[in-house]
């Protein structure tokens, strides 16, 4: 069997019962289950839900996007071997320390198949909460030409790159293109202040104005569960981007949740102890492949400049990237889901037969 075949790489295409069209992200793909399904797994399993919310089965795949592109590899690997199940497992391990630590619950109900999640419909609040540790990234070419307000925080002077900041921060920006909020520009991703969230809490799905305080204390609970774990493995949590939403329980209660994923290398700057101590930056996220890329191609600029998007799918469309490169980076999330949780991650031939066996004879959820 080729490395390629154990790749899960097309994750939209499973005979899940579902009558919704299977929304696909970057990495995962969403099927919502019928209310009938959802009820039944709801009653059967016994999950702390109203007896109404939607369900929906969530698949991750194996493929690797970076610079809002999507990147395959030699001899047909559309993927990273062990990269979604490496994703999931990290995710897995910090919901379950978070809940340990009464911090707050996670979307996810249950976890039937390494690569799935079942998780309940959560109402997202509008933004990509990030904090950050130390300087570097964006925040620090921001800083390098001089700018000293990042997300209406004012930045000391003289900080180096990679350098720890006095305190943590968080830099939040928008999920999504919001439309009507006052000085906020109507494009994704774009950096916000915490006054235009105060200003405009509606706007961004909060309840009410307590729950900004609520969301930045989960948020700063959360990176530091995950930064003391971590610092035990001498590896050090740079900066993540969490996500919020709201759920009714099974009593009624409204709550703020965490969800999407946490304190993966998809999400997060992890650096190796040892290595920043020394003097050198060694990635154990994903900040290492987007690296491997700047330098694999002539002009980099095609990956940073956004005027130049459709250079860039067509440079992922048209370059299958050498296999020592899909594999350098699987070694990197393997190795990184192994120390966090302890566990070998035991690779499967054939995720995919495995996930319909397993929905078809525990949940009831395939078609035929």
């Amino acid at each position: 069997m080729s490395l390629a075949d154990k790749v899960l790489a097309v994750n939209n295409d499973l005979p899940i019962k579902t009558n919704a069209p299977v929304h696909s992200g970057k990495v995962r793909s969403v099927y919502w289950l019928t209310e009938e399904d959802s009820k039944r797994l709801i009653e059967e399993k016994g999950y702390d839900v109203a007896p109404d919310a939607p369900l929906a089965i969530m698949v991750i795949s194996d493929r690797i996007s970076a610079f809002d592109c999507i990147w395959h590899g030699e001899g047909g690997m559309n993927g990273v071997p062990g990269k979604g199940a490496a994703l999931n497992a990290i995710s897995n391990h910090w919901f379950r320390l978070f809940k340990e630590k009464g911090l707050a619950d996670s979307h996810i109900l249950d976890i039937p198949h390494p690569f799935v999640w079942i998780v309940q419909k959560a109402k997202p609040v509008m933004i990509e909460a990030i904090c950050r540790q130390y300087i570097t990234g964006s925040m620090w070419r921001s800083y390098a030409k001089g700018e000293r307000e990042f997300c209406g925080i004012q930045i000391a002077e003289g900080l180096e790159k990679d350098q720890k900041l006095p305190e943590l921060l968080i830099t939040p920006s928008t999920k999504g293109i919001l439309k009507g909020i006052p000085g906020v520009p109507e494009v994704d991703d774009v950096n916000i202040t915490r006054d235009d969230i105060v200003n405009n809490y509606a706007s961004f799905n909060f309840k009410s104005l307590d729950d900004i305080d609520l969301y930045e204390k989960l948020l700063k609970e959360g990176f530091d569960v995950i930064s003391d774990a971590l610092a035990e493995l001498d590896q050090v949590f740079v900066d993540t981007k969490f996500e919020f939403g709201y759920v009714t329980d099974k009593a009624g209660n409204e709550k703020l949740i965490y969800m999407d994923e946490v304190g993966t290398p998809d999400s997060s700057r992890i650096w190796d102890g040892p290595s920043y101590r020394g003097g050198k930056v060694i990635e154990n996220s994903k900040e290492g492949f987007r690296q491997l890329l700047l330098n694999h191609f002539p002009d980099p600029d095609i990956l940073l400049n956004k005027d130049r998007m459709q250079e860039r799918a067509a440079l992922a469309r048209d370059n299958a990237l050498p296999e020592s490169v899909m594999m350098e980076v699987s070694q990197t999330y393997l190795g990184i889901a192994e120390k966090i949780t302890g566990e070998k991650l035991v690779l499967s031939d054939n995720p995919k037969a495995e996930i319909i066996e397993i929905l078809r004879n525990d949940y009831g959820l395939i078609e035929g």
